[in-house]
């Protein structure tokens, strides 16, 4: 397994991680045979937004003696109504809940106390202009928590909450499809497959700029609807011309700035393995690019980071250099420390560049290569 470290909490989480949603009203064996698939492939991180406490119970027995060989992301906010789950940012309802985690999972601490489902106006203003937010700074006071995050569907308010400087985690919806959609389209229909392909064409900025807003600032991203609830493997859904693969889903959420896990929702340990194949695979079985970049020719001139270009003769890590200069380009006048420190630890930075034009002829995405380069070098000094 490999890891990345989460933002400034000194923690590090598998690049595979487990959504555990498909545990939800499965018995017992299920879970356990889940949860200690992922904890032999070592995998070290699980998020659980679910309110059940038959589902938090199953969880907890089956982590009975490895508590500490996973992080866990526990939801604050997540609440039953009906039988259905439901978000409030109302004391009296969701502190119940989240006592509830803790007595179910046998343990008094959560590692990520996430603010539950903040996607409008009325989310964020329930979560921050609340005593919502005084409660979730005292929980991680009392050490009940270890950090705070959020979760979010939307990068205009996801954006909003990273700027708050106030959580050090966001559990983001990302695939590639989703990062095509119009900034006015309703996820929710992307969610459900209700969207054909026109729907998709181009890069939202709205969308990377978060995933770069969230490097700049030290946010660490956990992705979820990586597979896109599935419709992106399906020939019958993909938006695009053919269906990805797992680990095609994977590697795009692995390569977007800031995203330091994939929560892949699995409810069998077959589900496990093939998630975490994808270490095992060759950057050609991982690469993505072809399939996204068919037929959306507006794809082009922006770098994908799918790393085609190389191998640079002046041995540039390419990809890594770009995805910088687009991080730092975001406010030039006051590019983070971080961003800077990250650049100049590169082996070879963009001055090393010789200009032969290898890299432009195999980009499948047409990025001016050179001329970032040189941007690279302006903006950096090196």
């Amino acid at each position: 397994m490999l890891y990345r470290p989460i933002g400034k909490t000194g923690m590090s989480a598998s690049i595979i991680g487990l959504g555990a949603e498909h545990l939800d009203h499965k018995p017992y064996e299920i879970c356990e045979e889940v949860i200690h698939a992922a904890l032999e492939a070592e995998i070290n991180i699980l998020d659980l937004f679910m309110p059940g406490t038959a589902v938090r119970e199953n969880i907890g027995r089956a982590l009975k003696g490895k508590r500490d060989q996973v992080l866990i992301q526990g939801h604050i906010g997540s609440v039953e109504k009906g039988d259905q789950y439901h978000r409030t940012r109302d004391l009296a309802v969701c502190r119940p809940y989240f006592e509830n985690l803790l007595k179910s999972l046998k343990t008094d601490y959560i590692d990520f106390g996430m603010m539950f489902f903040i996607d409008t106006e009325e989310d964020y203003q329930g979560a921050f202009e609340t005593e919502f937010i005084d409660y979730v700074l005292k929980l991680k006071e009392e050490g009940k928590i270890r950090a705070i995050g959020a979760s979010s569907h939307n990068p205009k308010t996801a954006a909003r909450v990273v700027e708050t400087g106030v959580i050090d985690l966001l559990m983001f919806a990302l695939n590639p499809a989703y990062d095509m959609l119009a900034s006015d389209t309703e996820l929710g229909d992307a969610m459900e497959g209700r969207l054909d392909a026109s729907h998709y064409e181009t890069i939202n900025p709205e969308r990377y700029d978060l995933y770069k807003l969230c490097e700049s600032r030290g946010v660490a991203i956990t992705t979820m609807k990586t597979l896109g609830a599935g419709k992106l493997l399906s020939p019958d859904f993909t938006p695009f011309q053919k269906p990805l693969t797992v680990a095609q889903c994977i590697h795009y959420a692995l390569t977007r700035p800031a995203v330091v896990s994939t929560l892949i929702g699995c409810s069998t340990k077959e589900h496990v393995w093939e998630a975490v194949n994808y270490l095992n695979l060759s950057e050609a079985e991982k690469d993505f690019s072809e399939i996204i970049k068919a037929g959306r020719s507006s794809l082009s001139g922006q770098c994908m980071y799918c790393n085609h270009c190389l191998p640079c003769p002046a041995e540039i890590d390419i990809a890594a250099t770009l995805r910088l200069l687009d991080i730092a380009s975001l406010d030039a006048s006051s590019m983070p420390d971080s961003v800077k420190e990250q650049y100049d630890a590169l082996d070879n930075t963009a001055s090393a560049c010789i200009e032969c034009g290898a890299c432009e002829e195999r980009c499948p995405f047409d990025v001016p290569v050179i001329e970032r380069m040189q941007r690279a070098v302006e903006l950096f000094g090196s």
